[in-house]
């Protein structure tokens, strides 16, 4: 990779590692579509382009949780009950995340992308209040969330937070709360995903050099550094300040990069 490459790399881990604190998503969101072009700009196989942006995104996320949780921790604010809860449906949803994934043309992928990004937009900026009277189900109503949210992510490249966040707070779990809890969801969201991602790329044609199954290791280790770097200021960030008008601008972000992704998927 040339510098400017690595340059444009630092800077998404930045954004996306800012955002993973801030709002308690992996960065998935953010990540994904710049990581697609930037493997389109280097010609990798247009088969497996949008895969591989997906499961290298997945993979940041593991450093990036561990960065961010620990500030949030420090404000116990991550509520590890739920966690503990939701981990086990979180796990078998991920491995199966790319597994499903994997089944879908890239086009398709890119359109499934776009659609959850812009669902996920619409749902930072509509904002809709929880029933007061709502609360956390019973055990098997948290391993059937923990599984969609852990197969949405392993799909889509990314963290859970925004299925977890707005799930948690419709059961009436304070905002910061939320936030901090789902970005400690995050971590065996990626580890699953990550691991399956390896397992069902490991013998697929064609994959550039320096790949481990569907991950791109150089673009991972950069994009990593700078993500762990930043999350735990988004995470100080969450904590000093109304998060409202930061979740207005970072959904005209994420429309912006759905057009991109559904251009993308027809293209």
């Amino acid at each position: 990779m040339d510098w400017s490459l690595i340059l444009i790399l630092l800077a998404m881990g930045m954004a996306g590692g800012f955002a993973a604190g801030l709002l308690g998503i992996g960065g998935g969101m953010v990540l994904v579509p710049f990581i697609t072009m930037i493997f389109t700009a280097k010609q990798f196989p247009p088969s497996m382009v949008v895969h591989m942006a997906i499961a290298t995104s997945l993979a940041t996320i593991l450093f990036t949780s561990m960065s961010s949780v620990r500030a949030h921790h420090a404000h116990g604010a991550v509520l590890w009950p739920i966690v503990q809860r939701l981990a086990p449906g979180i796990v078998i949803g991920s491995w199966i995340g790319p597994w499903v994934g994997k089944q879908l043309p890239t086009s398709t992928l890119a359109l499934v992308f776009a659609l959850f990004v812009a669902f996920s937009a619409t749902q930072m900026l509509i904002n809709k209040k929880p029933s007061a009277a709502r609360d956390l189900p019973g055990t098997a109503g948290m391993l059937a969330a923990g599984g969609v949210i852990g197969v949405v992510s392993g799909v889509v490249g990314a963290g859970g937070g925004f299925i977890s966040v707005p799930f948690m707070t419709w059961c009436n779990v304070k905002i910061h709360n939320a936030v901090a809890t789902s970005a400690a969801l995050g971590f065996p969201i990626a580890l699953s995903g990550t691991l399956s991602n390896i397992y069902f790329g490991w013998s697929e044609p064609g994959l550039p050099a320096y790949s481990l199954g569907y991950i791109y290791l150089p673009a991972l280790a950069v994009i990593a550094s700078a993500s762990v770097m930043m999350a735990p200021l988004g995470a100080r960030a969450a904590h000093k300040m109304p998060v409202a008008t930061l979740k207005r601008v970072f959904a005209v972000i994420l429309y912006a990069l759905a057009g991109y992704m559904l251009w993308k998927a027809f293209h």
